[in-house]
């Protein structure tokens, strides 16, 4: 069992996965990842370095050629199976365009079986804390992008999840909504304590967000360096402008830009 930075207990480990397509593509080789308890983790790399086919493996979205994704602190069934608590935001919204806020929301109780009745409060709730109360009968259709995205964050919320999944939801909006919404994703990680697992191809977000930042090479996609971002939560507009800001900035784009040589990777593919 891999040891976690920071002396965290490990809610999911990844042992010597490799994960090859049906079309002989190497996406992932011999990655070993553990990550901790209420970590914020983001996974960085050059497009083509494994990021989300990690992501979707962790997910149960797929399964792994060779090795393990293992869950020690997760709930278990009855036939012993690991029973990971997870919710997952896709780059892009995903919404039922037919569907109000609510029901967008309420999807994964209807999926359960579970009536609106029983649960409304706790849809309520999830839609407030992203900051769209008020907004509860309005059709995607009538929102702009990062509503749709708060939505599709509350969706993978409300179910109250130990693990947060998010394939680089902010990379199709505008930097001010973006920025917005990072301050707002922190919030709830701070107040609801779960684990996030964040893809993104931006040095800065990382950085900003994430207390660990995992910098990954393409071909064959796999772990090259494991960066600690010892600075203090919550963070806000003076940490952005701040030299400690900075240096991280600058040490984890020359992370970056070796896995970038490494894995084969032109500047401009990036």
């Amino acid at each position: 069992m891999q040891s976690v930075p920071g002396g965290r207990n490990a809610l999911v480990t990844l042992n010597h996965v490799d994960k090859i397509f049906a079309n002989g593509t190497v996406a992932l080789k011999d990655m070993d990842l553990a990550i901790g308890q209420h970590e914020f983790v983001s996974l960085l790399g050059p497009s083509g370095c494994g990021k989300s086919t990690a992501l979707r493996l962790i997910a149960g979205l797929g399964g792994v050629s060779t090795g393990s994704i293992d869950w020690p602190t997760a709930l278990h069934d009855e036939t012993g199976q690991a029973m990971p608590e997870l919710g997952f935001v896709f780059q892009e919204p995903t919404l039922l365009p037919w569907a109000t806020v609510f029901d967008n929301v309420y999807l994964p109780f209807k999926l359960k079986y579970k009536s609106k009745q029983a649960v409304r409060d706790q849809v309520m709730d999830a839609i407030a804390n992203v900051g769209l109360s008020g907004f509860e009968h309005v059709y995607p259709r009538e929102l702009s992008g990062g509503m749709k995205m708060r939505v599709s964050i509350a969706r993978a919320l409300v179910t109250k999840p130990k693990l947060l999944l998010m394939d680089e939801p902010f990379a199709a909006l505008d930097e001010i909504t973006r920025i917005k919404l990072n301050k707002d994703l922190l919030r709830l990680w701070q107040a609801e304590k779960w684990t996030v697992i964040f893809v993104t191809h931006s040095v800065y977000e990382s950085v900003y967000l994430s207390n660990r930042i995992v910098v990954m090479a393409a071909r064959p996609g796999r772990v090259v360096q494991d960066i600690a971002i010892d600075a203090p939560y919550p963070r806000g507009d003076d940490f952005r402008v701040s030299t400690l800001y900075n240096e991280h900035c600058r040490r984890v784009s020359a992370a970056l830009e070796e896995a970038m040589r490494l894995g084969g990777t032109r500047p401009d593919e990036h």
